[in-house]
């Protein structure tokens, strides 16, 4: 009877069985372990899109403003102000092609009558056209708490603020530096600034909102 070659058979069974027995004592230690950062590497920063408007038209000096129902108060917006704020949903319809995404959240200036009431009316009927509140627990000069609530929300995010703190909001958002940023906001109201982020590196573009005749 022909003898079984060597290495089959039950002996390599045996063999195969004794080589085997450390790793089946190991259990998982044998499995592939899901590899994580080095202690003390540097994290990369969330990507976001983040978009700055100044709010709409203020009324000229000695003119007067008015609220959502007509009545005169020089803090509200002007005739033009309103129509501005109830135009800018069309700014983020699709229909407008993909540059100004829909935001999923929006923020304005909170505090008293002046800028901060006209950053939150610009926004109002935005706000009610994409079902999103309007977040102003923020006021003018509390731009590093609001950029770092900004980059926490739901991206893209929209910031409508007074044009005099725009820059210390561009400074705290970590962006100032990119290449183009303006110093500070120029005098118009029909602009947008949008910032992205990708792998920890901001870029900046400043688009046209072309909203109203006389837009630029």
């Amino acid at each position: 009877m022909p003898h079984a070659p060597a290495g089959s058979g039950p002996r390599r069974r045996a063999v195969l069985a004794a080589a085997l027995a450390p790793l089946a004592g190991a259990g998982c230690a044998a499995e592939e372990k899901p590899s994580h950062p080095a202690p003390g590497a540097p994290a990369v920063a969330r990507d976001a899109l983040v978009m700055v408007i100044r709010h709409a038209e203020k009324p000229y000096a000695g003119a007067t403003g008015e609220d959502e129902e007509g009545n005169e108060d020089p803090g509200f917006l002007a005739g033009r102000g309103w129509r501005r704020a109830e135009e800018l949903p069309r700014l983020f319809q699709q229909a407008r092609g993909p540059v100004l995404p829909r935001p999923a959240a929006v923020f304005a200036a909170g505090g008293r009558a002046g800028a901060p009431e006209r950053c939150r009316q610009t926004v109002t009927a935005l706000a009610t056209a994409l079902r999103t509140p309007v977040r102003s627990e923020f006021a003018v000069g509390a731009e590093p708490a609001l950029a770092r609530a900004a980059l926490a929300a739901a991206m893209p995010v929209l910031i409508c603020w007074e044009h005099s703190g725009i820059p210390r909001l561009v400074r705290a958002l970590g962006a100032h530096e990119v290449l183009g940023v303006p110093a500070s906001w120029p005098d118009r109201h029909d602009l947008v600034w949008m910032f992205t982020r990708r792998q920890g590196r901001w870029s900046f573009r400043e688009l046209p909102q072309q909203l109203l005749p006389g837009d630029a």
